[in-house]
């Protein structure tokens, strides 16, 4: 399947540090000849860290898609009925946006982006970045994971030693993850072995 002429909306939330294992994906899509929107969490608008500021991220954003990102909720939700994407990401996916969307919380522009695709029987694909998905939000995971429409990008733990309950996804994965999610397959295996030295 090709991406030519597919519209993808691309939520991010407010996992910082995996922005540059992202954005390059979002390059990857653009280059595929899809229309990328950027759709931001409020985090990501206006939280600066050591991963780089806010400013900075919404200038790489605007550079990548050549598109202005939505910023609020209001804008968010024609989504669904007046500007249906055939595709919506959310990458990176914080365990705090993960356990809202599970628990149907919409309180931020991409969590009513992802419920407008979903209303319209389309494709949600999550790309997670969280601490605790091995810990008090494996219940969220295996509940979206089981949800129609819902889609991962493979995913598998990045430090079992030192952060047993976190996982990441293989964001180099997204591309082929959405082809299979529009589709309407789930791109396997999703759960990745990484090899590690025993502890």
């Amino acid at each position: 399947m090709s991406l030519s002429g597919k519209t993808i909306g691309f939520g991010l939330t407010g996992s910082h540090c995996t922005y540059d294992a992202v954005f390059p994906e979002i390059k990857r899509l653009v280059d595929m000849q899809a229309k990328v929107i950027p759709i931001l969490s409020y985090t990501v608008q206006k939280t600066d860290t050591r991963f780089g500021d806010a400013t900075d991220h919404l200038k790489k954003l605007k550079e990548l898609t050549g598109e202005e990102p939505i910023m609020t909720i209001p804008d968010a939700e024609p989504l669904g009925p007046k500007r249906p994407l055939d595709c919506m990401v959310i990458a990176p996916l914080t365990g705090n946006s993960m356990s809202k969307m599970a628990n149907a919380l919409t309180d931020s522009p991409v969590l009513m982006a992802a419920k407008a695709t979903l209303r319209n029987g389309g494709p949600v694909v999550l790309g997670i970045s969280t601490n605790d998905a091995l810990g008090l939000n494996g219940v969220n995971l295996m509940r979206l994971m089981a949800t129609k429409n819902i889609y991962f990008i493979p995913y598998g733990q990045d430090d079992p030693y030192k952060k047993p309950n976190s996982l990441v996804a293989d964001m180099t994965k997204l591309p082929e993850t959405v082809e299979a999610a529009i589709a309407g397959r789930q791109k396997q295996p999703v759960l990745l072995q990484r090899h590690f030295e025993d502890a």
